[in-house]
């Protein structure tokens, strides 16, 4: 079962003191490997946990443009930020796909509780239980679990006959263990880290707080029979509930890296500022240095079109029967992959540009570039099953 959402006024997230949180705590952030808590919870004052959850428990519901925006806004300052804020809003849209009682346990109290996940791939042991399932293992890569209250943990279904199912379950985060397990190049303080449930202290997790898979990539939709709908009548699915997975995935995981890219850019513009050429002019005066400026500008700007492009067909998202469909979710694949292909190659040139001072620890550049390349390996944003999805919706088929 889905919730509907009531008409409301829908705030605007906000991004400057989360900016300032940000930046302040940035260089700290990356030394511990975490977010600082000031930085948590200004996430939180900025209305990102809150962004997709159903109005109907004091959530926005809110669209993929004005979370692009913000969070690019918010990764110049610390990517790792971003990307644990983009996360935020994102698991919080996984969770309106459970049923009415779950969401309840969820945000009945509050619509900013915090939502870590752990879905891709399906990990752990699963067993049916009278009511639900006994849930056990260990998955990795659980981005922001550290200040999280829920978890969302996939595993597959083996309880029914025929092949098995892909379940999402909600877990309370005290129930999970946290193995420190990210100590990775970029993105340091995202607290990517793997989270444990012993099989001696497996948890049980009742059936209302678990939903398949498939609810994800088809998007929700009202149930007939007991409909939601008729509690609240002349309302529906909100239109980001309605978005399949595979259409924004790509797109969210892209934001931070236009962030990265952004602060990267105004980092390279101070250090350039700083240095002069034999003779004693400013380094800003050489064409090459102007060309860099100019290619680099122009690269990130693109980006920011092409993934506003895509946050726009997020939002006026419809559905339809004659195919379509997969055209637009491999249209938004590519350009996502080619925007942080884009910015990629900027940061990547600004870097060889920069001189020595852009190498050296602790600073804006060096510390973007190495956050863009982390997000540049996300599976989501490779090149080639995005041009593999694409070039089939544009070729004929041999049938």
């Amino acid at each position: 079962m889905t919730v509907v959402d009531t008409p409301a006024t829908v705030p605007a997230l906000a991004a400057g003191h989360l900016y300032a949180a940000a930046a302040r705590h940035a260089e700290e952030s990356e030394r511990t490997g975490r977010l600082h808590p000031e930085v948590v919870a200004a996430m939180t004052d900025a209305g990102l946990a809150r962004h997709f959850v159903p109005r109907r428990w004091g959530g926005t519901a809110g669209g993929f443009a004005e979370l692009i925006d913000t969070v690019a806004e918010v990764g110049a300052a610390c990517a790792s930020t971003a990307w644990c804020g983009v996360l935020l809003a994102a698991h919080g849209r996984l969770a309106a796909h459970l049923p009415v009682e779950g969401q309840r346990e969820l945000w009945g109290d509050s619509p900013d509780t915090r939502v870590a996940a752990a879905v891709v791939p399906p990990a752990g042991r699963l067993t049916r239980a009278p009511g639900g399932w006994n849930l056990s293992g260990e998955w990795a890569f659980a981005s922001g679990v550290e200040h999280a209250e829920w978890v969302l943990l996939a595993s597959l279904d083996h309880s029914g006959a025929g092949a098995p199912v892909y379940r999402v379950l909600a877990v309370p985060r005290e129930r999970v263990g946290v193995r420190e397990t990210w100590d990775a190049v970029g993105l340091r303080a995202t607290g990517s880290h793997s989270v444990v449930i012993e099989e001696a202290d497996a948890v049980f997790v009742p059936e209302h707080r678990t939903f398949v898979r498939d609810a994800l990539v088809t998007g929700a939709r009202e149930e007939e029979g007991e409909s939601v709908a008729a509690v609240v009548r002349g309302s529906g699915v909100a239109p980001c509930h309605r978005v399949p997975y595979q259409l924004v995935a790509a797109l969210l995981f892209a934001a931070p890296a236009l962030g990265a890219a952004r602060g990267a850019l105004a980092a390279w513009t101070v250090l350039t500022g700083l240095r002069r050429l034999p003779g004693g002019r400013p380094l800003s005066e050489d064409p090459v240095v102007q060309q860099a400026l100019a290619r680099c500008a122009a690269e990130i700007d693109a980006a920011h079109l092409l993934l506003g492009a895509a946050a726009t067909r997020a939002d006026d998202w419809t559905e339809d029967g004659d195919g379509a469909g997969a055209a637009v979710v491999a249209l938004n694949q590519r350009d996502s992959a080619v925007a942080v292909d884009l910015l990629a190659g900027a940061v990547e040139r600004l870097m060889r540009t920069g001189g020595a001072r852009g190498l050296i620890a602790g600073g804006g550049l060096e510390r973007a570039w190495r956050d863009i390349h982390a997000i540049a390996a996300h599976a989501a944003l490779q090149p080639a099953p995005a041009a593999a999805a694409y070039a089939a919706t544009v070729f004929p088929s041999d049938s």
